[in-house]
């Protein structure tokens, strides 16, 4: 069934224009079933756009749900978000989610009352109740359980944050206007850590929160992923360089390196199967030897 888009030229009667933004690349399968769960919020986007490089990404996308706006854009995740931005127009805010996110049904009814609300917050990101990234990864049935489960609430509804988990994140897009902000296109590819980035260049000019009662499900799914070596070496390069930028303190970057330099560590050791850990151990031991050299750079990573 495809999802209406509501008018952005209507009057809203104190609603915010909400648009939905999903960069994709080879996973048509995949942002197909997650736009048709978007269906199910209880409060409706205004517009889902989806951001791809080629048509062939988005397979069957346009025949499911025609009223999805598709744009097309260079590859990687900040070219992509940055189009995304691009194409929301005079919105109110944007969220952007992984094209394997799902929502919880009152996912925006709750993000829209939050940022109703609390006219000083320009971020919220929500709360993963279960992440598939860290393991095998989980499966769109055993999403919908999950969310279909009763859900014990945090006394704090909003609790202060660093920055958005990025599969889930929505910004206030009058802020972002008025200060030409974007995602770091120096990031390739995945963009480790395009999240915290963005996050830390928006914090100046308001709260950044999580919102406890917009909570969903991150799949983690496999396919179309960038191989182990080149994520490996960006989870060395990308905080290295947020440093130097300013976006990411040391405590926090020297946390990601040493956190991620560890799993793989580990995992490799242990022969874990559900991640390419060797692969992402190597691309940690090519950037550190980088670093040594003074050769080290985000974007060394499309060289692997």
């Amino acid at each position: 069934m495809a999802l209406a888009r509501r008018s952005a030229g209507r009057e809203h009667n104190g609603d915010l224009r909400i648009g939905v933004a999903i960069a994709t690349a080879n996973r048509p399968e995949v942002v197909r079933e997650t736009v048709g769960l978007i269906a199910r919020q209880s409060r409706k986007p205004d517009a889902i756009l989806v951001c791809s490089p080629g048509e062939e990404d988005v397979v069957g996308l346009k025949e499911f749900h025609p009223d999805v706006v598709h744009i097309i854009g260079p590859r990687g995740l900040p070219h992509q978000r940055n189009r995304l931005i691009e194409a929301a127009g005079d919105f109110d805010l944007l969220l952007f989610l992984d094209d394997d996110f799902i929502m919880a049904d009152k996912y925006l009814g709750e993000v829209e009352e939050v940022f109703r609300e609390h006219p000083d917050i320009v971020l919220t990101t929500g709360r993963v109740v279960a992440d598939g990234i860290i393991g095998p990864g989980i499966s769109f049935e055993e999403a919908r359980r999950r969310l279909s489960l009763p859900t014990a609430w945090s006394i704090a509804r909003l609790a202060d944050v660093y920055n958005g988990y990025g599969c889930n994140m929505a910004i206030r897009l009058e802020t972002v206007r008025t200060n030409a902000l974007k995602f770091d296109e120096e990031l390739p590819l995945y963009a480790w850590l395009e999240d915290v980035d963005f996050s830390r260049s928006l914090a100046p000019f308001g709260r950044l929160v999580r919102t406890e009662r917009a909570y969903g499900v991150h799949l983690g799914v496999k396919s179309g992923r960038q191989p182990g070596v080149r994520l490996g070496y960006s989870q060395i390069a990308n905080p290295c360089y947020l440093i130097a930028k300013g976006t990411c303190s040391w405590r926090k970057g020297l946390h990601h390196i040493g956190r991620n330099f560890a799993a793989n560590l580990y995992g490799t050791c242990r022969g874990e199967r559900s991640v390419d850990r060797p692969g992402r151990l190597l691309g940690n031991l090519k950037a550190i030897m980088d670093l040594f050299t003074q050769r080290l750079a985000p974007s060394r990573a499309l060289r692997l």
